[in-house]
């Protein structure tokens, strides 16, 4: 008998995998199975044994992780390695706000749970929520002060359950969808009102500790756990349970800064406060807001969180922790102070790129380093850092032929396109990110079959955010080396202004050696640079560090606050450290469009051939 294999899933290979098994029975041997009403027989044996083989398949795959394509097995999966899933985040904003009692004699005003501001985003209004009454004492001018009032996106519900043991399997389940679990609330109401906390840990727990968990179930739904008065204490029966949440619209709450009251508020005797209030002052613009975790983000992170056993000791656990804090990630960084020069003992630096916006704020940076307490070991201090950008742009000449190409403004927009791709690629936008220059210049010459040729400058640039009115020194690491120019300067700068010197001041470069050189202050009279300061700070082009002394900016041209400084690389392929987050700037990268006279024809002889240098130039100034 011949060998058949039997992990076929194809409908047609097992029909045929019957028949040849059927041929071999001397019964069958001249059996038309084509032609015949038994081949409907044999169909409807090869699709029982297709749909059964595909269902035994599908089932095997539901019990690995990697393998999961069911949210509630994924769910699950990760639940036995200790990994819970990230709900549906609200978006946080900080406001402030004063009451102003008039005549009222009230020592206390309470801003109560639930809704408090309407907030306006690009896709519309949303509801902005507290999950507990707040309450603050009126002062000597008889206002109350609402500061740094941190509000979430959503609306606030509560769902009651009454608990009876009578009941076998008895359940608690939040009946919503896109809860954020951060904002639940328990409180069971006995003889008593107590109010139970969020598992963090099940150290030192107890049979009194007043504690509950949540876990995902299906439909993104969520149920309550309490304890057993052995582990946790159970609630008494007959109590009842109030349950307080927000449900949230994730990260179409973001990016909201202009409020209006809409809350309620209760003076010492619980009476009404309908007017006095001012407007909102936004401390902080909604951010933070997300959609319940992915099934590919919990594949991705329960292993390795799972590795870290929730617990932060190497730089690595640090970049799997961070995204349970703060699901905003786009992508993160942490290394220890050892590697750094001068080395920081028992610290550990972290860059967050969050998925809207460049930086964060201190208030979420703060909430982040609040958070990871509980996981980060004694004797190591976590710092995060603000981002820091490597940007490279490019300056390219492209060759065209007039015979092929009949719009050169339609063609110089095709290499813009195509430059704005190769910037969201995987190359870029990552820490430790690389430009590779041969890919960049192939792109280029394959953005339109008119190009005949391209030639492209590359420069590479940090963005100095000065401290305004202060007297203090700067460092930027640009982590490649610096080419050395002979005329002109190396490295430039957009203006800026310094105490004690009036106009707009410049940076530039004076080599004394082949790896260092002076930074000086200039002003620019007729397109001439006039040094107002020799010894500025110093340059090393074998290392890519601009160092500046100590100099009190005042303010910049700039819109952003920035000074930006550029250099020219030594390498046009340029590779970003691993503290550094590479992005090609195509809005400050140039691109013109030259007609290549000769391969059109017009001039062979090359007369009339426009020539352009590959090294950069021109300009003492960005």
């Amino acid at each position: 008998m011949a060998f058949n294999q039997f992990t076929n899933l194809d409908f047609n290979g097992i029909r045929d995998q019957v028949k040849d098994f059927l041929r071999t029975n001397t019964d069958f041997s001249d059996f038309d199975f084509d032609g015949s009403n038994f081949s409907v027989l044999i169909d409807i044996l090869a699709y029982n044994t297709y749909i059964t083989a595909y269902n035994t398949n599908m089932a095997v795959n539901e019990v690995f992780l990697d393998s999961a394509t069911l949210r509630e097995n994924v769910v699950s999966l990760a639940r036995n390695i200790g990994y819970v899933p990230r709900s549906s985040r609200s978006a946080e904003a900080v406001i402030s706000f004063t009451v102003d009692l008039g005549t009222n004699e009230t020592r206390t005003v309470t801003l109560k749970a639930g809704t408090v501001v309407l907030g306006n985003v690009q896709s519309g209004s949303y509801v902005f929520s507290i999950p507990e009454d707040f309450v603050v004492a009126v002062n000597d001018q008889n206002l109350a002060i609402f500061d740094q009032i941190s509000v979430y996106e959503g609306i606030y519900l509560t769902k009651s359950f009454g608990v009876d043991y009578s009941l076998p399997n008895q359940r608690y389940i939040v009946p919503n969808s896109n809860v954020d679990v951060e904002s639940i609330r328990v409180r069971v109401n006995s003889t008593t009102s107590e109010t139970y906390q969020k598992y963090s840990n099940i150290l030192n727990v107890d049979a009194t500790s007043k504690l509950f968990l949540v876990q995902e179930i299906e439909d993104e739904k969520y149920e309550i756990l309490f304890g057993d008065n052995i582990l946790g204490k159970k609630p008494p029966a007959n109590s009842t349970i109030d349950v307080s949440y927000i449900v949230t619209n994730g990260r179409d709450g973001n990016g909201s800064a202009n409020f209006s009251f809409a809350g309620v508020l209760k003076d010492d005797q619980g009476a009404t406060i309908t007017s006095g209030v001012s407007l909102i002052t936004t401390n902080d613009s909604s951010n933070g807001g997300d959609f319940v975790e992915s099934i590919d983000s919990i594949k991705y992170l329960a292993p390795r969180v799972y590795a870290a056993q929730y617990r932060a000791v190497t730089a690595n656990d640090y970049k799997s922790i961070i995204p349970l804090i703060y699901s905003n990630v786009e992508t993160v960084t942490a290394y220890g102070g050892e590697e750094l020069d001068p080395p920081e003992f028992g610290k550990v630096f972290i860059s967050v790129k969050p998925k809207n916006g460049s930086y964060l704020s201190q208030i979420t940076k703060d909430g982040i380093l609040r958070q990871l307490k509980q996981y980060s070991i004694a004797g190591i201090k976590p710092e995060l850092v603000d981002l820091q950008y490597l940007y490279v742009e490019v300056d390219s000449s492209v060759y065209y032929n007039a015979n092929v190409v009949a719009d050169p403004v339609g063609l110089r927009t095709k290499v813009i396109n195509t430059l704005n791709a190769y910037a969201k690629s995987a190359d870029i936008n990552s820490f430790g990110g690389r430009f590779k220059y041969s890919k960049v210049v192939g792109l280029i010459d394959d953005s339109d079959k008119g190009v005949t040729s391209n030639i492209t400058k590359v420069r590479i640039r940090r963005d100095l955010i000065p401290e305004l009115n202060t007297f203090a020194t700067y460092e930027l690491c640009f982590g490649n080396k610096f080419h050395q120019k002979r005329t002109g300067y190396s490295i430039k700068s957009s203006g800026f202004n310094i105490d004690g010197v009036s106009g707009t001041i410049y940076i530039g470069d004076v080599p004394q050696t082949l790896t260092r050189g002076r930074l000086v202050f200039f002003k620019l009279e007729n397109n001439t640079p006039i040094i107002v300061k020799n010894n500025a700070g110093i340059v090393k082009y074998d290392e890519g560090e601009v160092l500046l002394d100590v100099v009190n900016i005042t303010g910049t041209d700039l819109a952003s606050g920035f000074v930006q400084i550029e250099a020219v690389p030594e390498s046009n392929d340029i590779i970003a450290l691993k503290d550094l987050y590479l992005q090609v700037d195509i809005g400050n990268s140039r691109v013109s469009t030259i007609q290549d006279v000769v391969t059109s024809g017009e001039n062979t002889s090359a007369t009339q051939y426009i020539t352009t240098s590959s090294f950069l130039n021109g300009s003492y100034t960005r």
